[in-house]
């Protein structure tokens, strides 16, 4: 038996016996054929591959056989010169075999691959927001990678060892009882001595490997962590060092303990199976060589045996375990085409139409919305948490509106102002803008169009947002700015970084529009940051500019700043804003103050103040605590 048979072994004992259990949703076969079906031709040549190295395989004993019975006994040398170049030539075709199906292989297998991440990639983005507040981003990676490899597996490695473990099989047994059937059936004994303690190695392998699966996931979530900017100044600021260190040097130790204990039951599955093997061999040679001796087998029989026989017990053992190895395979389908069933909650109606181009007005009328229910937005296996939790998240975003009826228009070019407690569905509103959700009922409008009505395309090129944590990519400054135009030159790049009065200081930078931001910009000020992402808004140039409490967590200087540069941005485009700071937004051509679902005051500012309503009592607030 080969290593690559051996191990191929021990890595089938070691998986979860319980997968086999597991049923698989109706319709999965079909699915994982329909995968499969771009690749029918390669995968029908590469299986008849498979099929012919087996088949080389039990011919060259067999060639042994007659080399020495009816060459080498008798002295016929040129029998013996014929049948020596045969089995060369066979061993030449077999290796010729092995490197096409090796190439077959890796384009199936590399195939399906770049098959389902593509895929899965492109609908999970086009999954709601929702989705993504739930969903555990190690869970939801781990499909485009672990699942996705371990599925591809099903049409190469599992495919074909099973094909070529039953072909094996059935042809070695064939030729070893047309050959000697006393002694296959002796060494065919020697299986279940061979199979029972192998099972109670396998399940302890299972167990350990999880362990080392499960303690190397916390090991490489805790680095994710620590090494993360954030984590890494509040490892800092409390001075715990040492502690992390000590607590990294406790869980990598676990990790080495229990891949000690893997390397050990790995090699103790190889110990018993090469004794095995050495035993089934020693019982071919002993039984037959008393029947050699007695003349009931000749000496190439017998070497024709006990070569047969190394060729036996890795296929055989294998296929005692095959219904895990498929299943497994199986499994990692399913949870690829779980994500794929997921339906997109922003669907483009099929008979969409563009926004017009110009300056647009933004219309709400009677818009009520409920956020949807976890089930609805994420499967189980990605967020375990199905019920809100009352301490993180307010009751009322699941199965209770938190829009009510709300009614506004923003006309072209004008500036309307989203204020009022948090909580009280302003940024809920702005989203409904965007199309990140869909209302329950009522209609969001832009141009006259209803957002259902309209083609995403033009939607997200009408529709520009800043958010209060203005997000970068692990990218240079220029990479990010192209985000929203790719085609733009480094002309309109400055330009729109002059606008947003960043530009100088990226000049001053050693490499300028090259410079790397880091991770989520944390080299820049989060002042610095929110004016690249308003340069990034300048240059998409949309008519529609939503902001999200843009100045919210910044210093005076930084406020000031960015405040500056978003009279800029805002200049003959209808916004809508979200403001936290009152102060920002006392020139709106109109302020509405939302509160639990609906718009309770709207008016300028002076109106709202004279009022002495919501109002005024957070202005009262916010600047009485502000003057302390």
């Amino acid at each position: 038996m080969s290593g690559h048979q051996a191990w191929s072994t021990v890595r089938s004992f070691s998986r979860d016996p319980r997968v086999a259990q597991q049923k698989l949703a109706v319709g999965t076969w079909r699915r994982v054929f329909g995968c499969a079906r771009p690749y029918r031709a390669q995968v029908i040549v590469f299986l008849g591959l498979v099929v012919l190295s087996s088949v080389l395989m039990v011919l060259t004993p067999l060639l042994l056989r007659q080399l020495i019975d009816e060459g080498v006994t008798p002295g016929d040398r040129d029998l013996v010169v014929r049948l020596s170049l045969s089995v060369a030539g066979i061993a030449v075709l077999d290796a010729v075999l092995v490197l096409i199906q090796r190439w077959l292989s890796a384009r199936i297998g590399e195939g399906l691959i770049y098959d389902l991440r593509t895929q899965v990639f492109d609908h999970v983005l086009h999954q709601p927001i929702a989705f993504f507040t739930r969903a555990r981003t190690g869970a939801l990676v781990s499909r485009l990678n672990t699942d996705v490899v371990g599925a591809q597996r099903a049409f190469t490695s599992t495919l074909s060892g099973v094909v070529s473990n039953i072909v094996s099989v059935v042809l070695v047994v064939v030729a070893m009882l047309v050959l000697s059937w006393q002694v296959t059936l002796g060494a065919l004994l020697l299986v279940p001595v061979f199979l029972l303690p192998a099972r109670w190695v396998g399940g302890h392998l299972q167990r350990l490997t999880r362990d080392q699966m499960n303690l190397n996931a916390e090991l490489g979530t805790r680095m994710t962590e620590r090494f993360d900017v954030a984590g890494a100044l509040l490892v800092k600021l409390f001075a715990t060092p040492a502690r992390e260190s000590a607590e990294y040097r406790q869980r990598a130790g676990q990790v080495r303990d229990v891949g000690i204990r893997i390397a050990m039951g790995n090699r103790f599955f190889l110990t018993a199976l090469t004794l095995v093997a050495s035993l089934a061999t020693a019982l071919v040679y002993g039984a037959g060589g008393l029947l050699a001796i007695e003349g009931s087998l000749t000496i190439g029989t017998l070497l024709a045996l006990a070569a047969l026989l190394g060729r036996l017990y890795g296929p055989l053992t294998a296929l005692s375990n095959v219904r895990v190895d498929v299943m497994t395979a199986l499994v990692s389908f399913e949870r690829v085409f779980e994500l794929m069933d997921l339906r997109p909650g922003i669907v483009e109606s099929p008979d969409a139409r563009d926004l017009p181009e110009g300056p647009l007005d933004i219309e709400l009328e009677d818009v009520h919305f409920t956020f949807p229910s976890a089930q609805e937005v994420c499967p189980a296996s990605l967020d375990p948490r199905t019920e809100p939790d009352p301490r993180t998240e307010p009751a009322t975003r699941h199965g209770e509106e938190v829009l009510h009826g709300i009614c506004l228009r923003v006309e072209p070019g004008q500036l309307v102002a989203l204020v009022g407690p948090s909580g009280g569905g302003k940024t809920t509103l702005t989203h409904l803008v965007s199309r990140l959700y869909d209302p329950t009922s009522g209609a969001v409008r832009l141009g006259g169009i209803d957002l259902r009505s309209a083609t995403l395309g033009s939607l997200r090129a009408a529709v520009g947002m800043v958010t209060q944590d203005a997000h970068l990519f692990h990218d240079t400054i220029r990479a990010n700015l192209a985000y929203a135009d790719p085609g733009a030159d480094e002309n309109r790049m400055i330009q729109a970084l002059r606008a947003s009065l960043i530009w100088d200081l990226v000049e001053s930078l050693p490499d300028g529009l090259d410079t790397v931001v880091g991770d989520r910009g944390h080299r820049l000020s989060g002042g610095e940051k929110q004016r690249i992402a308003l340069a990034r808004l300048l240059l998409k140039a949309p008519p529609v500019v939503v902001l999200d409490e843009a100045t919210a967590h910044l210093d005076s200087g930084s406020e000031a700043a960015v405040q500056q540069a978003l009279d800029h941005a805002l200049a003959g485009r209808t916004a809508l804003v979200i403001a936290h700071r009152l102060s920002t937004v006392r020139a709106a051509d109109r302020i509405l103050v939302v509160d639990g679902g609906r718009i309770v005051e709207s008016g300028r500012h002076a109106e709202l103040l004279a009022r002495a309503g919501l109002y005024a009592r957070l202005h009262r607030t916010q600047f009485s605590v502000g003057s302390d």
